[in-house]
């Protein structure tokens, strides 16, 4: 028999190239042959670009959650200013942000296969300029109508969306075992924009403003960092031909029962991070009004941003915790803790404290952290595990595309509370008070905690979904 030595020579050269695709750069910052589930080309090259691409995405979504939160600080500054609003149309400015934010984050999660990740977070960026440069233009007139001012603020959204595209962007860079951490380095980032805003705006406003405020600042000072992300993301980032949409895994997540499930407590864990921290501002403004601003020499200084800060912090570790206790475990844990922190609160605010006050809203913050990460984390495991897909045999391929596609579905849904929460506050204030909102917010935690409990931590004889 005659062995054809010139095929198993070519074969056995070749074999390494099959194995190890090589990756082709592209004009335009396009890299085609991505692969990061091949372990030799991650470790060759792809970890080096994944990060590089993480870095500046961090960076960019960072700067969409400051304009995101900027009219949360913005509006209690509005009286030393000359504007005169009432307390209705104060929260909608406040909360009008997060709900063209939560819309946009639908269709800024189908971006990235469109145009590519770098080019979109170019124009993510990009249009971050136009609330931002709005917002110094309206409040440096105290004769701007209500309507106009609606709209810039509503423009501020933009920030909001950013977080969509950006999460389905990392997606692609990273394998499923650096996926989670990646991801929630990159949502903990942005998170932190909406502390950094509530820090910097008091200050930026008040300083070399000789006693009064200088509002248009709270816009102007974020122009030149949107510039450098542009910037960055124009010189740094990666397009990768491999980033597909998936229109069709979307259509079917909105068939399975458990996204609706998820975003519901999603709405309770992330909305209510969102919403808190667009309202905490106000409500120190209007509870302890001495403690609104504290002076530090020429510069004012806000507390609120311990809230948000805090939160986004825990948001990692949550979901850390999670993968050891489980995350239906650790979001049932949270939401009791959200529900008993509130009582305390509603129960302790004639003590009239501020400390206490501030201490309880951090604890509150904390909590939705922890949810925010534990929640996030059940997301691929339900659907893996517990799905319609997965009972009726689908392939794990087919379930982690169905996890992928009602991660963003679920994310954008989740923001509505931020558009919830102030809105529930502003019904409230008509009574004269915000007890009954507060009083409503833990009778949504407990009903959030019974629907967690009942499809996730049941037995699993009881329930065929089993433990998450």
């Amino acid at each position: 028999m005659t062995v054809d030595r010139s095929t198993e020579i070519l074969t056995t050269e070749q074999a390494p190239t099959a194995l190890v695709p090589e990756l082709e750069h592209r004009p335009g910052r396009w890299i085609a042959n991505w692969d990061a589930e091949n372990k030799e080309q991650w470790e060759a090259a792809g970890r080096s670009i994944a990060k590089r691409n993480l870095y500046w995405s961090i960076f960019a979504e960072f700067l969409g959650f400051v304009v995101w939160q900027l009219w949360s600080i913005v509006v209690v500054q509005l009286p030393a200013a000359g504007f005169k609003f009432d307390t209705n149309q104060i929260f909608w400015l406040i909360s009008i942000p997060s709900l063209v934010g939560a819309t946009l984050r639908i269709p800024y999660t189908f971006m990235v296969p469109r145009f590519g990740g770098r080019n979109w977070t170019i124009v993510s960026a990009l249009l971050l300029l136009i609330p931002t440069a709005g917002l110094a233009l309206c409040v440096s007139n105290p004769g701007t109508p209500f309507g106009v001012m609606l709209l810039v603020a509503g423009l501020a959204g933009f920030g909001g969306g950013n977080f969509a595209s950006s999460m389905a962007n990392i997606t692609f860079f990273y394998p499923a075992r650096e996926k989670g951490w990646a991801l929630g380095l990159n949502a903990a980032g942005g998170n932190l924009g909406a502390a950094v805003a509530q820090l910097v705006v008091p200050i930026a406003v008040t300083v070399l403003a000789a006693g009064t405020v200088n509002l248009p600042m709270a816009g102007l000072i974020w122009i030149p960092l949107i510039l450098v992300a542009a910037f960055g993301a124009w010189k740094y980032m990666n397009n990768l031909t491999s980033a597909k949409g998936d229109v069709a895994g979307s259509i079917a997540a909105l068939k399975e029962p458990h996204l609706w499930v998820m975003a519901f407590l999603y709405i309770g864990t992330f909305g209510s991070f969102i919403g808190f921290s667009g309202v905490f501002p106000k409500l120190i403004k209007d509870y302890f009004p001495a403690f609104s601003s504290m002076h530090l020499g020429a510069v004012v200084l806000s507390l609120a941003f311990l809230g948000p800060l805090v939160g986004s912090l825990a948001r990692p570790y949550g979901g850390r915790m999670a993968d050891r206790m489980g995350g239906a475990r650790m979001t049932v844990t949270a939401f009791a803790a959200m529900a008993v922190i509130t009582l305390t609160m509603i129960w302790t605010l004639p003590l009239k404290n501020f400390w206490l006050f501030l201490l309880l809203f951090l604890f509150l913050f904390t909590a939705s952290g922890f949810g925010n990460g534990a929640t996030y984390r059940m997301i691929p495991v339900i659907f893996a595990t517990s799905s319609r897909a997965a009972l009726s045999g689908a392939k794990p391929a087919e379930t982690a595309r169905l996890a992928a596609s009602s991660l963003g579905l679920i994310s954008a849904i989740g923001a509505y509370g931020g558009f919830v929460i102030p809105q529930v506050l502003n019904a409230s204030s008509a009574s004269g008070s915000y007890t009954p909102a507060f009083y409503g917010f833990v009778g949504a935690y407990v009903l959030m905690l019974i629907v967690c409990w009942a499809c996730y931590l049941r037995k699993a004889n009881r329930n065929a979904m089993g433990h998450i």
